[in-house]
C-alpha cells in the first residue's frame, strides 16, 4: 500500500461532467512550474504547483479543488488524526475525495460519512469511491450547515472543507461549523484555517 501521506499519490477519477461541474486533467510544464515557484518566493508564499499532470474539479470557471501537492498537504492533519483515533469520521465537502480516500486506507477507520451539498459532485465523484470502499463510506446530499447528525452518533474526527479559496472571510463559517458539531466530534478541523487566520 502506498503511503497515505504521499504528495504524489494522485486521484484516479475519470474525466467527466455533470451540470456545471466537471472533472478534468491539466498539465503544468517545467517553465510554468519555475515561474510559479519564483512568484511564490517573491510573495513570501510556499505554495506553488510543480511540473506534472493533475486532476481538478471545476464549477464553471471556478477551480474548486485539485490533487496538487499543496492541496494534499492541506489534509495531512485530519488524515493523521483519523488514523490515530480510528472509528467513525465525518467529512463536510466531497471535492475530489482526496481526504476520504487516504482516511479509508487505514483499517483503523470503520466508517466515513461525507456531507456534500452538490448532487452533481456526488454524481461525478461519489460512485467512484463507493465502488472502492463499499459500506465503509456513506455520502449524504445535504448542506453541512443544516444537516443534523443522527441522535447518539459520535465522530472521532470532523473535517470541514467546503470553501473554494483561502480567505479570512471563511472564518465565521468555520466557527459556525465548529460550534454546530462541537459536541459530536472528538477532534475538529477546517481547511487552511490557520492561513485564513494569518490573512486576517
Amino acid at each position: 500500500m502506498a503511503s497515505v501521506l504521499s504528495l504524489d499519490q494522485k486521484v484516479n477519477i475519470p474525466e467527466s461532467s455533470s451540470g456545471s461541474w466537471r472533472i478534468e486533467r491539466f498539465t503544468v510544464s517545467e517553465d510554468e512550474a519555475r515561474f510559479e515557484s519564483m512568484r511564490a518566493a517573491i510573495s513570501g508564499s510556499s505554495r506553488y504547483v510543480p511540473a506534472g499532470t493533475y486532476t481538478r474539479l471545476m464549477c464553471g470557471s471556478i477551480l474548486v479543488m485539485s490533487d496538487t501537492p499543496d492541496e494534499i498537504r492541506d489534509h495531512w492533519e485530519p488524515i493523521r488524526q483519523s488514523h490515530k483515533r480510528g472509528g467513525h469520521v465525518l467529512i463536510c465537502g466531497l471535492g475530489l475525495g482526496v481526504v476520504l480516500d487516504r482516511i479509508l486506507q487505514s483499517d483503523n477507520v470503520t466508517r466515513v460519512t461525507v456531507i456534500e451539498k452538490s448532487q452533481d459532485v456526488i454524481n461525478l465523484v461519489g460512485s467512484y469511491y463507493e465502488a472502492k470502499f463499499g459500506n465503509r463510506l456513506e455520502i449524504i446530499n445535504a448542506d453541512a450547515y443544516e444537516w443534523i447528525p443522527p441522535k447518539g452518533i459520535k465522530y472521532s474526527v470532523a473535517w470541514f472543507d467546503i470553501w473554494d479559496d483561502i480567505c479570512s472571510d471563511n472564518l465565521p463559517e468555520m466557527q459556525k461549523l465548529h460550534r454546530k458539531y462541537g459536541r459530536k466530534a472528538e477532534w475538529k478541523g477546517s481547511w487552511c484555517r490557520h492561513m485564513c487566520e494569518r490573512g486576517r
